[in-house]
């Protein structure tokens, strides 16, 4: 079996320009290819992973990846499954964003010279001259056509901005300006980035008369059709800080029973004669389907150690018996606290990011699903900063708990 066919068993194909010469094209190891990232944050989440797992097959399979960060594309946005226009970062920001992914890219990609390539679209895109461009590259688009693609059809009956409309061009001048300079000859991406990905492939028919082409994959969507990697709390990032271990775990612990073998298949690297055992299993294992499914996502994202703790920590839950040695530890410090002298459990929920706001946390705290060290807590209860230096236990609900502790 190819890589290709792979690819399919796992369900990770959804639209292809050049079925055969994709095939032949990966199967041999004589893709270059491209996934662009935008830099809308300081860190990958649950929706890139998939994306880092697809081109880490690929690299292990003889392609060559580059992985193209989004420095210059950044400060116009994808209108791309927005309902609104997406706010407009800093210069800063958006470097500061292209550093924060380029370092986790490294847990998945081999950047080792001549294995694959970061680079930023900041680099060609910036420095374009205006009209040059429109020149250059208009006459190869025709508006009629882009406004039938489905990712501007959607904005036009709330606005869709000149801006964003530029947006589909400097996609395809990307796949361009690859193909010439690196030799770049496949396309990767969302299957909700099919328009732009067309619009790639044609702009270098027309300027070169060459052939290239593109592949989507599947989106990560889960039993009820919403992409997967939100919770009540926000994304899954794969940044610690961000998402600790313990509850990149848990989420995935936790998806429902009806996705769980879907994600084996298409974000394991659990070989696919294994996976076809396991979907014989009985109804009855499909807790140890989830635990294999967290765990080796977790050792993936976070290492063997970190995905051992959650774990541990996880099966501690569950029994009611907590291992304070194996909590997520959550450092907090005083200037998170806007009354460093009245610390109350609002306060250390929003601190830990157990709640994104002061409104869920008294909610959580309305309905008795708080503890701090094994006991019920309401909005009266204040801590002191001795007791925060030595570290407290605080659980919401009965799957999300850390040790929060003053430094």
């Amino acid at each position: 079996m190819g890589i290709y066919e792979e690819l399919q068993e796992r369900g990770l194909i959804a639209q292809v320009t050049d079925e055969k010469e994709i095939r032949d094209l990966i199967n041999n190891g004589k893709a270059t290819f491209y996934i662009g990232f935008d830099p809308t944050a300081d860190s990958l989440h649950v929706g890139h992973f998939m994306t880092l797992v697809l081109m880490k097959r690929l690299q292990l399979a003889g392609n060559k990846p580059i992985a193209l960060l989004g420095g210059g594309t950044g400060h116009i946005g994808d209108p791309t499954g927005r309902s609104d226009m997406r706010s407009m970062l800093s210069k800063e920001t958006i470097d500061h964003n292209c550093e924060c992914f380029k370092k986790q890219m490294e847990r998945f990609i081999d950047f080792s010279e001549g294995h694959a390539l970061a680079l930023n679209n900041a680099d060609w895109l910036l420095g374009l001259n205006y009209i040059e461009f429109i020149r250059d590259i208009g006459p190869c688009f025709s508006v009629n056509n882009m406004l039938r693609a489905e990712c501007y059809k959607q904005r036009m009956e709330k606005g869709l901005s000149f801006l964003e409309f530029n947006y589909m061009l400097l996609q395809s001048y990307d796949f361009y300006y690859l193909h010439e300079n690196y030799g770049c000859n496949l396309e990767f991406g969302g299957d909700d980035q099919w328009s732009n990905m067309l619009g790639g492939t044609e702009l270098i028919r027309k300027k070169t008369g060459k052939d290239a082409y593109a592949m989507t994959i599947t989106l990560l969507l889960n039993s009820e059709g919403k992409k997967m990697g939100k919770t009540s709390s926000g994304a899954v990032w794969l940044d610690k800080n961000k998402t600790t271990p313990f509850n990149f775990y848990q989420y995935w612990r936790n998806i429902d029973d009806a996705d769980v073998m879907k994600c084996i298949k298409m974000l394991t690297f659990i070989p696919l004669d294994e996976i076809r055992e396991m979907e014989k299993w009985d109804a009855s294992r499909i807790n140890e389907q989830k635990e294999i499914l967290a765990y080796e996502l977790t050792k993936m994202v976070h290492g063997e150690e970190e995905a051992n703790k959650a774990k541990n920590a996880a099966k501690a839950l569950f029994s009611g018996e907590v291992d304070e040695s194996t909590l997520p530890i959550k450092e907090v410090h005083l200037d998170n606290f806007i009354n460093p002298e009245r610390i109350t459990a609002a306060d250390i929920l929003v601190a830990s990011k157990l709640c994104n706001s002061k409104n869920e946390a008294r909610d959580a705290l309305k309905g008795k699903s708080v503890t701090i060290d094994s006991e019920i807590v309401d909005l009266s209860y204040v801590a002191t900063i001795e007791k925060l230096k030595e570290g407290i236990v605080v659980k919401k609900g009965k799957k999300n708990f850390v040790k929060v502790i003053l430094k």
